[in-house]
């Protein structure tokens, strides 16, 4: 299964007995939208909510953290995904919010795990079946994984600032980047590259192709052959940045996971204002 799978794809697919679907959307708090409750009023047939907004590590001092392999465990049992699933994601969020889930997936090495191009905009666009509700699914004994991805904390990233071993892209509009007056923010990590998530869609929603990603990654000043972590506000839409990272075959980037929130909140990292160099 690639990593990035069609509607038609997945509609042929539709209970197939080792495919599980995860709705994976999620939306900012002053959007107004509820993903749970969406959920249930309609969604692809068969598919399971995720509730990415929980799944988090709430023992964590990082901001809005990873959930840990254990809670990783215990959420795919709770939901019915057996060992060895083949996984598709998707979601109806303006943050994309589908590659987290992918890039959780990924850290915790389900081997099959892809998104939903275009998402259930798309689906539902070509008139395609929903269902209603919120269905239970017997748990599963899903056991407790390894990592198979790498995440960066706040030492690594200051470290980085100092030795420049691995590139920083930050996902954040530019407004943000650059700290201008009203955005909230102060600016970015030192040295690092400005690459807004969204450049990497198609104006009707789906995933730009693999060469067109690697020339917005290449236009930000990113080189594809060198070390890469990506950075946002919450660690959400720099997962969107990991995802097309993988597409443009770069499949070894690491994940600042406590991103702006993290930094911008502590005094003594360095910060940067203004846009990229």
């Amino acid at each position: 299964m690639d990593n990035l799978v069609s509607t038609e794809w997945l509609a042929g697919q539709l209970g197939t007995p080792d495919l599980v679907v995860l709705d994976a959307s999620m939306h900012l708090p002053d959007s107004g939208r509820d993903a749970r409750a969406e959920f249930g009023q309609q969604h692809i047939p068969g598919a399971r909510f995720l509730d990415l907004d929980s799944f988090v590590d709430s023992t964590s001092p990082v901001p809005k953290a990873l959930p840990s392999a254990e809670q990783f465990a215990v959420r795919m049992g709770a939901l019915g995904v057996p060992p060895g699933s083949r996984v598709v994601l998707y979601d109806d969020s303006m943050i994309r919010s589908s590659a987290r889930g992918w890039f959780v997936c990924e850290l915790y090495g389900i081997a099959q795990v892809a998104i939903l191009d275009g998402g259930l905009a798309k689906w539902l666009a070509e008139g395609r079946p929903t269902e209603s509700g919120m269905a239970e699914f017997p748990a599963s004994d899903f056991p407790v994984p390894g990592t198979a991805r790498e995440v960066r904390s706040k030492a690594d990233m200051l470290a980085n600032c100092a030795a420049c071993d691995e590139q920083v892209v930050d996902a954040r509009d530019a407004g943000r980047f650059a700290g201008a007056e009203g955005s909230g923010s102060d600016g970015h990590i030192p040295g690092a590259c400005n690459l807004p998530f969204g450049r990497l869609f198609a104006e009707d929603g789906t995933w730009k192709d693999p060469e067109a990603i690697r020339a917005e990654f290449t236009a930000a000043g990113i080189a594809l052959d060198s070390p890469v972590i990506t950075s946002c506000n919450s660690g959400m839409t720099a997962s969107v940045l990991l995802f097309g990272l993988a597409r443009a075959g770069k499949g070894d980037a690491a994940l600042y996971d406590g991103s702006w929130l993290e930094w911008g909140a502590d005094p003594a990292t360095p910060k940067q204002s203004g846009p990229a160099d």
